[in-house]
């Protein structure tokens, strides 16, 4: 623990160290974490308080439930609420996301039947077990969760499980990466980029970000001296006037996963989809390919389309777009959103910026 200790406090010097040959050239440093567990790990170590003025860790889209967009809540709760043979899978931090049609967990309360699973693969046992039933998952998250719902699909269609599908909102990182350089209106310096999903990607899908909008590109871990070790790395690049897309996490290779994103490719081609706060990003999601369409749950359920907008009051995309901070929410100032009786997914995912400033930042 005390070696633990020394190496993260050497480290913490060595960042203002760079950073004063960073900041002669410009007057602040915007980092963008684009992963929740990011936030989180940024949150709980009080790691801002440590870095110097003037290098600021702003939150990126890396909440895979807050940048879903709310007109996908609603159909899944839509779906849930349709009569008694229709059963949602869910990951657990999709239960609680409030929208015009109430949350899962109140349709649930209103007698739907809701379960969680922690796999897609787990939805598919579920199906086999409800024969009678249509079993909805909903498949939501980055690239990291995306072959187990890719495998679950092909698993339904090898063994003939006919009440399985899946409600589509699988999201693909660089497209929205490119999306947000070129909104403009954010100022993003360098990228603190994720663990799970460049364990899929690898870091050199990062490259072409690097090369063609001069940002440093960083995979890091998700402990304190690893986001710490992130941002020494950018902090070097930019020093150096040398962007590049690298990594810090041993667990992370410059190819990737081929057999998983083997299987993405199988299953899934890209589309476009909405994303939260940011509309609809071209080639930015991911649908089931036409020859898998009988497990697409909206043909197979009928299900309507639904309007996307933004509970009131709520800064939730503008928080998970780097455009302000949780604090900076009128609903966050006045308490009127908590993770007791949250108001946006920011405050309900256990990945939200809300969330993680609420219980670790409040003073």
């Amino acid at each position: 623990m005390l070696t633990y200790r020394k190496k993260f406090g050497r480290d913490c010097e060595k960042v203002h160290e760079l950073f004063a040959r960073v900041i002669a050239r410009r007057p602040r440093v915007q980092v963008m974490e684009i992963c929740g567990t990011h936030t989180m790990a940024i949150a709980r170590s009080g790691l801002r308080s440590l870095l110097p003025e003037g290098l600021k860790l702003i939150s990126g889209p890396g909440c895979p439930v807050c940048v879903t967009d709310q007109s996908y809540l609603d159909q899944a709760v839509h779906a849930a609420r349709r009569g008694g043979s229709v059963t949602i899978a869910t990951y657990g931090d999709m239960v609680r996301v409030p929208g015009r049609l109430g949350s899962l967990a109140e349709a649930r309360a209103s007698g739907a039947r809701v379960e969680v699973v922690y796999s897609a693969d787990q939805a598919v046992e579920l199906a086999k077990r409800q024969g009678d039933r249509q079993v909805v998952f909903l498949g939501v998250g980055f690239e990291t969760t995306a072959p187990g719902t890719a495998l679950a699909v092909r698993r339904a269609k090898q063994e003939g499980v006919k009440n399985f599908s899946v409600l589509m909102a699988h999201k693909l990182l660089l497209p929205v990466m490119r999306a947000l350089l070129a909104a403009g209106d954010v100022e993003v310096d360098a990228f603190l980029c994720p663990g799970h999903v460049s364990v899929i990607l690898g870091y050199a899908a990062f490259e072409e970000i690097a090369r063609d909008h001069v940002r440093p590109c960083v995979v890091a871990g998700f402990d304190p001296p690893q986001v710490i070790s992130g941002i020494l790395e950018i902090l070097r690049q930019l020093a150096d006037d040398k962007p590049a897309a690298t990594t810090v996490y041993p667990s992370v290779s410059a190819a990737g996963n081929a057999k998983a994103l083997e299987a993405i490719e199988d299953v899934f081609v890209p589309v476009d989809v909405a994303w939260r706060a940011m509309g609809v990003v071209p080639d930015s999601g991911l649908a089931l390919r036409e020859e898998l369409a009988e497990f697409d749950a909206q043909r197979r359920l009928g299900l309507p389309e639904m309007e996307s907008y933004e509970m009131p009051g709520c800064r939730c995309g503008d928080v998970i777009t780097g455009r302000c901070s949780p604090f900076d929410c009128s609903l966050f100032e006045a308490a009127k959103c908590t993770p007791r009786d949250p108001v946006g997914p920011c405050m309900v995912s256990t990945e939200g910026a809300c969330a993680a400033a609420y219980k670790y930042e409040r003073k």
